[in-house]
């Protein structure tokens, strides 16, 4: 998709309409905000153009949320108040509702992943 900032709201989409495949509807609204810092990272920070973004089910615990640009930068969890500014803050986030997150870098760019805790089916 394009990297801009109404991508976000694609993303979310994509978000919604697998969550709630995978019968994970408690999870959209704490999944959405997640995606929506990892989108808004990505159209910060990348170089190019596009990004892509990826939701996968890795196993019956967890929902992975990915966004991937063509930039190896490293975004930091940035624990500082950051004065008056209100950017800077989106990882806080992330690392609040996720169990986990990173970065896997690639010859290419980058992959920022969360993964979510979720029921397991049945």
């Amino acid at each position: 998709m394009r990297r801009v900032p109404e991508s976000a709201e694609a993303a979310r989409r994509l978000v919604r309409t697998a969550l709630a495949a995978w019968g994970q509807e408690d999870l959209i609204d704490d999944a959405a905000l997640v995606i929506t810092e990892l989108v808004s990272n990505s159209v910060n920070h990348a170089r190019l153009e596009s990004i892509r973004v990826v939701v996968t089910r890795p196993s019956e615990e967890f929902i992975c949320l990915g966004v991937s640009d063509r930039t190896r930068s490293v975004p930091l969890l940035r624990t500082d108040s950051n004065g008056e500014s209100t950017r800077g803050r989106g990882l806080l986030i992330v690392d609040a509702l996720a169990e986990r997150w990173g970065t896997d870098l690639y010859r290419w760019g980058k992959q920022v992943w969360a993964e979510m805790k979720c029921e397991a089916a049945g």
